[in-house]
């Protein structure tokens, strides 16, 4: 079987985003049409931000900028005219939740597991399993409780759509409904299989974090406590790039080594949460995945989103 290029995208409102190194294609349904949208990435010439570990943390960067454009075209397709969402609007509800995600995905479990008694300074691996523990707890909650959410769900449809259209592409097969509906709705590559990888990922670094500043700066630990707890806080947050780009390349080690017994238990809770965050779409659902990966390697020239 010959080896395809790499794509993979993401669900977007009411449509399908999907890219390779080059390009990014969106499609989305407006009434009994499918509309779609091809738009060229600018590509990065510094060769340090091509190096293992930097390319995860950009390849992130770019995937949420791409993601936010996407969603916002998306999100203008579906409105009416006097109810699109301004930039400036989009801007604040992005920012708004980013500090949201702040709060409960890092600062909620860190306090938390002080507030058990923890100590990280003296029981840095004990403290950080707790807090990744209360921390992977937190974001199943949150995943659980939006699933029951109707445009959640169609959302998730979409995302499903998406992952077996990549299925189909990467098999070789014919872009058909047939053939696309052939292919689980779970992918190893998955953005929400990256999340779950970062939360392990984090729970290690973190917890040489401590013993590091301590042996860096022996001063540290004659701070006030609560200044310590502030430092170390906003060193976690400082060490996200690094986690990013750690996990990003285990992804891709994983799609490399499909069938790795190693491999496989890393990338296998991604996989149960994508059975969450991913559903059986429909066939209108499967036609707008179909016409995204086929925007995305038509010839047809890229336009700016």
């Amino acid at each position: 079987m010959t080896k395809k290029e790499s794509i993979g995208g993401q669900a977007v409102i009411e449509g399908v985003m999907i890219r390779n190194q080059t390009h990014y294609a969106v499609a989305v349904r407006k009434g009994k049409k499918i509309i779609t949208k091809k738009t060229r990435i600018k590509q990065r010439k510094s060769k340090i931000l091509k190096l293992p570990i930097a390319r995860g943390f950009i390849n992130m960067v770019d995937m949420l900028v791409i993601g936010m454009k996407t969603l916002m075209w998306s999100a203008d397709q579906a409105a009416d005219e006097d109810d699109k969402i301004t930039k400036g609007q989009f801007a604040f509800t992005i920012g708004v939740s980013f500090l949201i995600a702040i709060l409960f995905f890092v600062a909620l479990p860190y306090f938390l597991t002080t507030i058990i008694g923890f100590k990280e300074e003296s029981s840095p691996f004990a403290f950080n399993l707790v807090d990744g523990i209360i921390r992977i707890l937190v974001f199943l909650a949150y995943i659980i409780t939006i699933s029951f959410m109707k445009d959640v769900r169609r959302l998730f449809q979409y995302h499903g759509a998406e992952h077996m259209s990549v299925h189909c592409y990467e098999h070789n097969k014919k872009l058909t409904i047939e053939n696309i509906r052939k292919y689980q709705t779970l992918h190893p590559r998955c953005g929400t299989s990256f999340i779950m990888i970062v939360l392990i990922i984090s729970i290690l670094v973190f917890s040489v974090l401590p013993s590091l500043v301590i042996y860096l700066f022996p001063n540290f630990i004659g701070l006030n406590i609560f200044l310590r707890k502030i430092i170390l806080f906003f060193l976690r947050i400082s060490f996200i790039p690094l986690i990013a780009g750690i996990s990003y390349e285990l992804l891709k080690l994983s799609d490399k080594f499909q069938g790795n017994p190693l491999i496989n238990l890393l990338i296998k809770p991604g996989l149960w949460l994508q059975k969450i965050t991913t559903q059986k779409p429909s066939k209108k659902q499967i036609e707008v995945a179909k016409a995204s990966v086929e925007a995305l390697l038509s010839s047809k020239k890229a336009k700016n989103i």
